[in-house]
């Protein structure tokens, strides 16, 4: 069903990504210019091992376990001729900012050293979980789910696989086949994936195969010894210029950014570019793209040369705003502090 590739598959040209490791982080300026959705070509890709291809016409999704009255399994095609839902979703390493525990709190914390680049918005469609566990009959008493992808085992622990709580499956959780108006990229989970909104990247299992569905709480490492006690991700922003960019003084710039949270949508931002010291309201185009993120902008004429310090701070429905300083966690996740991006003022 599965040959291995090496790492990626697609192409991560210096201008669109930072490598890291197995992995390739977005870099912001190539989202300047962009619409809405994160092409695929500049979609950040998180693998624990490598990318795998797998042969649609040989796939199975196989459902099984105490929680289900029809344990069975579905066939690509079956899949696609469910019932389906296109949903804009944001997708986030549950890392993402961690390099700033150390660079702005002065505490190092172990892992992948992403910036802000671990985090996508795509147009997935694909099958509501929901219907798909409907179909094997999904009891009264289900209580968990183990969705586990077909990439290879990683180390000793196994395939990549975390618990899913059944209130969260049949609530918005999408089987996605698609990805921006295309079949699903290798990197990206083809044949089947599953999206989780608003929730940490590894619930979202790629490459999906297999999901047992449980009657009691279920563990693994992913939700253990890796990724615990995390789910929703907090509210970030970013701006749309490389680190340590350069603008010339003397004329006016727009300033473009995201802003986004696994808590809700984003209400307001707000930017400082003297590093806090004052702030101005940013201006975005309303409420219809505001659901995975918002894009939004403000101008800027910047009259003295030498660094300058841009800041972004934004609020979520929930009233969650972006803090001075994230409190430390031991696995770097959830920075969720106002970012301090450097940038040159030049002569023009």
């Amino acid at each position: 069903m599965t040959q291995a590739l090496a790492t990626i598959v697609k192409p991560l040209p210096e201008h669109l990504f930072i490598r890291r490791d197995l992995s390739a982080e977005m870099r912001w300026e190539a989202m300047a210019g962009q619409g809405y959705h994160t092409p695929v070509d500049r979609f950040f890709v998180r693998n624990h091992t490598h990318t795998p291809l797998i042969d649609a016409a040989t796939w199975r999704l196989r459902l099984h376990g105490p929680g289900l009255r029809y344990p069975c399994e579905f066939g690509y095609d079956q899949v696609r001729a469910m019932p389906s839902r296109t949903m804009d979703v944001a997708i986030e390493c549950t890392g993402n900012g961690r390099r700033f525990y150390r660079t702005q709190q002065g505490i190092h914390a172990p892992g992948m050293q992403w910036g802000l680049g671990a985090i996508g918005v795509a147009r997935w469609r694909g099958v509501p979980l929901r219907y798909v566990l409907q179909q094997a009959g999904i009891r009264s008493d289900a209580v968990d789910l183990l969705p586990q992808g077909l990439d290879a085992p990683y180390e000793h622990h196994g395939h990549v696989r975390r618990p899913l709580p059944v209130a969260k499956a049949m609530d918005d959780v999408l089987v996605a086949y698609e990805m921006n108006g295309g079949p699903l990229p290798p990197d990206h989970g083809f044949p089947v994936r599953l999206v989780v909104p608003g929730w940490v990247g590894i619930a979202s299992i790629k490459w999906l195969g297999d999901i047992e569905v449980a009657t009691r709480e279920l563990f693994s490492p992913w939700n253990t010894e890796f990724y615990p006690d995390v789910t929703t991700m907090p509210v970030k922003s970013a701006f749309e210029l490389p680190w340590d960019a350069r603008l010339e003084a003397g004329r006016a710039h727009i300033l473009h950014g995201r802003s986004w949270s696994g808590n809700g949508r984003i209400t307001r931002v707000e930017v400082s570019v003297d590093g806090g010291q004052t702030w101005r309201r940013a201006e975005h185009h309303g409420k219809h793209l505001v659901g995975a993120w918002l894009p939004w902008h403000i101008s800027w004429a910047p009259r003295h040369v030498g660094p300058h310090l841009l800041m972004a701070r934004a609020t979520d429905e929930s009233g969650h705003t972006q803090p001075p300083v994230t409190p430390h966690h031991p696995f770097g996740y959830h920075f969720d502090a106002v970012v301090q991006h450097p940038i040159q003022v030049v002569r023009g």
